[in-house]
């Protein structure tokens, strides 16, 4: 494929972003030798909201049908589209049926990640059948990709506790909730993970998506994940690992070991960051600063989409934000961690790797 060097880019996309607001990412696999460069696309948190008959909630549609035709008009072209979850409110066949026929102009090959809102009406039943596997690998241009299902919970909640699988999914669609329970890769499918990856060289750039943080940050809203360390000890062995995950709905990075940690925005609203709510405790590496939101007046505020390069093991995001300030955030060799190249503050940097 032809090779765009980042100026370039960067100005093409500010020209499409200035006639509208898309939240997506462009992300590129870059290498020494420009002529492996590859670059994906990735849309998250659709939240497809059926109200009744052919009738759902317009906003969310609109969110998704504008990432849909800005992705189809990014040059370079991306060699594929990842989806990264919640692409339905409450789990209905209707909202996961109508969210695939606004995915389907895209004009590249489809990859997805399953997000709770898309899990807990049936357990993913709908979803394995209509989409595919609930976890699973490949392998594109020497990259080998993982998607894992983060969003998994202990048994006793999810089979035993609610009347009905409508209750329990108006349970676990609630943020801000005590009787949610934390998200999880789980035992088997950690399993499955170690023997995928017991046959990639560990000098291989590994890219793992998943839909919760395979981070702890903040629990009260499952920012969370319960076996994210015995997750992270899976991948630690690996020299140039991304994890890249959506569910939060807002920009977040860290650097824990040889990992780094990237969020995207959704396509359907943002939420506030933890620490703005009732001052409550965060575990997010202090060196993320905060984006300004959100405008009432203007729907879009706080979503917009990444451009992302991998290079060297390390991941350089540029997000183009509309009604908001362009933000790049970088790996700084000198400290060893990723920062915010305009707002980073030298007392707001990471005191220590693992932030637990």
């Amino acid at each position: 494929m032809s090779y765009m060097n980042r100026r370039d880019f960067l100005k093409s996309s500010s020209a499409l972003l200035a006639a509208s607001t898309l939240p997506l990412s462009l992300i590129e696999i870059a290498y020494a030798d420009t002529s492996q460069n590859f670059t994906f696309a990735y849309i998250s948190d659709a939240h497809i909201q059926h109200i009744k008959g052919k009738e759902f909630v317009r906003n969310w549609d609109r969110g998704l049908i504008r990432a849909v035709a800005e992705t189809n008009l990014m040059d370079p072209k991306p060699d594929f589209v990842m989806f990264g979850g919640d692409m339905g409110q409450l789990g209905k066949r209707e909202e996961i049926n109508h969210g695939l026929e606004l995915l389907a102009p895209l004009t590249y090959q489809k990859h997805f990640v399953i997000g709770e809102h898309d899990y807990y009406l049936d357990l993913g039943e709908y979803w394995q059948k209509i989409i595919g596997p609930l976890h699973y690998s490949f392998d594109h241009k020497g990259v080998h990709f993982v998607v894992l299902n983060s969003i998994l919970t202990y048994d006793d909640w999810t089979y035993n506790r609610w009347p009905s699988a409508e209750e329990r999914m108006l349970q676990m669609a609630d943020l801000d909730n005590p009787n949610g329970s934390p998200f999880m890769v789980g035992e088997k499918q950690r399993a499955w993970l170690k023997q995928d990856l017991a046959k990639i060289n560990h000098a291989t750039p590994l890219v793992v998506f998943s839909h919760s943080p395979l981070q702890k940050i903040y629990r009260g809203w499952n920012f969370w994940t319960e076996d994210a360390e015995q997750v992270q000890a899976l991948l630690a062995p690996f020299k140039k690992v991304t994890v890249l995950y959506g569910h939060v709905h807002q920009i977040q990075y860290n650097q824990i070991g040889t990992i780094s940690f990237h969020s995207a925005m959704a396509t359907a609203w943002p939420w506030p960051y933890p620490a703005t709510y009732a001052q409550a405790q965060s575990f997010l590496p202090k060196l993320t600063v905060e984006m300004n939101r959100a405008d009432p007046f203007f729907e879009r505020d706080a979503t917009g989409w990444q451009y992302i390069d991998v290079y060297s093991g390390h991941v350089r995001e540029h997000y183009q934000l509309a009604e908001n300030t362009r933000r790049t955030v970088a790996f700084n060799p000198k400290t060893g961690q990723p920062e915010d190249t305009r707002y980073q503050a030298p007392d707001r940097r990471l005191l220590s790797q693992n932030h637990y």
